[in-house]
Parts: structure tokens; sequence; C-alpha cells
């Protein structure tokens, strides 16, 4: 996308950005949680953009200024100097652009949401277990970096040290725009602590990332949801394990079920079970109509398929491949450190030229 190109862009949006200020000035938004937070949250990826876009028109015009100097100077050392600023003005300039083009897409519906994550060990046994608690403490450094609410919803833990299962929110900004490409089969290659022979072993877990689901997005009547109670029976001591505190509802059109039984509380595992089953639902809605249209199917290609292996973390060679988009880091301690963005902001680049280039062609 050309200057011109962006700044034509950028002019459409400041009626946009107004009519958002507006909003946010009546104080009855405050009061309508869900609609708060998407407005606040588009006023402020706004103001950050026009900012980006201010930088972005000053290094272009400080790195054309930089280039003159340099094709005028005859002083070798100083030459040098001119040199590294153009070098550093490229890059800021590549940065600010890139960001700016990701901010300029049309928004994925669920951008604005939170969102709830499944986790859970697939092939491999105990070894798929301990990994699965390992991405699961990634995912929780990657949201502390980006400031991000955790909820833990469910845990169950193995003898070993792993999880068998593991549900829980996450909300803040961008949250479903970043976490969305993590849904779908994740394989890690290695040689588990339990093997004596040194011999590398595949395993597989599953991720979901749904986004939450708002009362008016689904059409749920009370008769369509059944509750069943029952006694827990994971840790919590004997006041859970002896009373009727876990909690099942089941969306009977559907068949779809969840149960929780992680609180103490009857009425709190209601609350969470309510929450992913909203979630699930809402996902096999998007689903269904997303395949009603051709184009907005290809589109997601990669980016929701709990079905689909997108990734491989190979140990041995500190690489971690995603599959979807042929891409690679072999920094795989530090992304399972939380610094995903190793692997994400190759994705979102890549994603984001495939958008442009369809935006170019007028689909």
């Amino acid at each position: 996308m050309c200057p011109d190109d962006i700044a034509s862009y950028m002019e459409n949006l400041h009626g946009r950005h107004a009519e958002l200020e507006a909003a946010l000035s009546d104080p009855g938004i405050y009061n309508r949680g869900n609609e708060f937070r998407q407005v606040s949250q588009e006023h402020r990826k706004l103001g950050q953009l026009f900012a980006d876009f201010d930088a972005w028109k000053k290094a272009l015009s400080e790195l054309a200024e930089n280039k003159e100097m340099l094709a005028a100077e005859q002083d070798a050392e100083f030459r040098e100097v001119i040199a590294a600023d153009i070098e550093e003005l490229e890059s800021r300039s590549e940065k600010l652009e890139a960001a700016i083009q990701i901010a300029l897409l049309p928004p994925d519906p669920n951008d604005a949401k939170n969102i709830i994550v499944e986790m859970k060990p697939a092939a491999g046994g105990d070894e798929a277990a301990l990994f699965t608690g390992e991405l699961f403490r990634a995912y929780l450094h990657f949201a502390e970096k980006n400031n991000w609410k955790v909820e833990l919803l469910s845990q169950t833990d193995t003898d070993l040290g792993g999880v068998k299962d593991v549900s829980f929110s996450l909300s803040g900004d961008d949250v479903f725009s970043l976490m969305k490409f993590e849904s779908g089969v994740h394989r890690v290659q290695r040689v588990p602590v339990t093997e004596a022979g040194g011999r590398i072993h595949t395993s597989t877990i599953t991720v979901a990332v749904m986004p939450e689901a708002e009362e008016v997005e689904l059409d749920i009547r009370p008769e369509d949801l059944r509750f069943d109670v029952f006694r827990s029976s994971g840790p919590g001591g004997q006041c859970v394990n002896t009373t009727d505190s876990a909690v099942r509802v089941t969306h009977i059109p559907s068949g779809v079920s969840v149960a929780s039984q992680q609180e103490k509380s009857q009425h709190r595992n209601k609350e969470i079970a309510l929450r992913i089953l909203y979630a699930r639902l809402l996902e096999v809605k998007q689903q269904e109509e997303a395949a009603k249209n051709a184009d907005a199917k290809r589109s997601q290609v990669g980016t929701g398929d709990r079905s689909e292996r997108i990734r491989t973390y190979n140990f041995p060679q500190n690489r971690v491949t995603d599959h979807r988009f042929n891409v690679a880091t072999f920094d795989l301690p530090k992304l399972m450190q939380g610094d995903l963005e190793l692997i994400l902001d190759q994705i979102r680049m890549i994603v984001c030229e495939q958008q442009l280039e369809q935006l170019r062609k007028g689909n």
C-alpha cells in the first residue's frame, strides 16, 4: 500500500474517531459494559493509529532529507553517520508502515471480544499432559506481558505434574486477534524425562480458542438448558466432595454439554459452565456461518479449526514450526517463556499481506 493510499484511508477515519469520542462523552455508556469495552478499544486503537501515521510521515520525511544529504556529502566520516541514520530510519518506517497496514485491515468481528481457552492432552499420555502444562504456563506469561486479565475456570492435574485439562479466560486489548492463531493441534517432539533410552517421542495436545459470547448473539431459551448437580470428584477438600457443588449444563437442541467442579460454590460452578457453553455454541454458530461463504471460509483456514495440526515444537532442534504459514523460529526456550510474538508476528504479517492482496483485487 503506497503512502497516498494510506493517507486516503486515514482521512476517512477521522469522522469515525469523532463518532467514538461523542459516544464516550455519553455517561450512559458506562452502564453498558460490552458497548463501552468495544467503543473504548476502537477509540484507543484509532488514537494509536493516528500517532503511528504521524510518526511514519515524519520518518519518511527525515529519510528523504538524509538521502539528499548523502548524495551531496563528500566527507567519508560524515557519510557513514548519515548512512547509519538512513538505516535506522528505514527500519523504523518499515515497522510503522506494517503496524499501520494491520490497523487498517477490516476487523474481525471477534477482535474486541474476550476469550475462553480450553487445553487438553491428545496423543502421548503423560508426556502430552506435561506439555499441556508447559504451554499453558507460556500462555500465562504471554498474557502478563500484554497486561491481560487471566481467570482460571477449571484445571485438573496429573500425578506427574502435568495437566489433564484446563480452561481459562483472557480479557484485554487484542486478545482474540492474537490468540486466535493458537486454535488447533500442537505437536511436541522431544525425549521425555521418563525415557531411559534417549528416544524422541511425539505427542500432541489440543487448544481451542473461543470468543466469549454475549447474550444478544445466541437465541437460547431457558427451556433449552438442562442443569444437573453432582458431587465433585476433584481436589478441594471435604466440603467439595461431600456436597452437590459440581454442575453440568446441557444445551438440549445441540447436545453440547459442559461440567464445572472447580469451585466449592454450586452457583459459581453454574456460572463457569454457562460461560464455556455459550462460547462453544457461538463457535459452532460462527463456523456454520463461515461455511456458507466460500471466500470467508478460505480466509479463515488455519485460524480456528481445532482438529488441524498447526504447529510442531521440536526440542532437539530448538525449532518451532507453524505449518499453516510455513514460518519458524529457532528460539524454542524463549517462546516457551511467553515470547509468542516470535511466531505470531510472522503469522500476522503474512495474514496482513494476504488480506491486502484481496483488497487490491476488490474481494
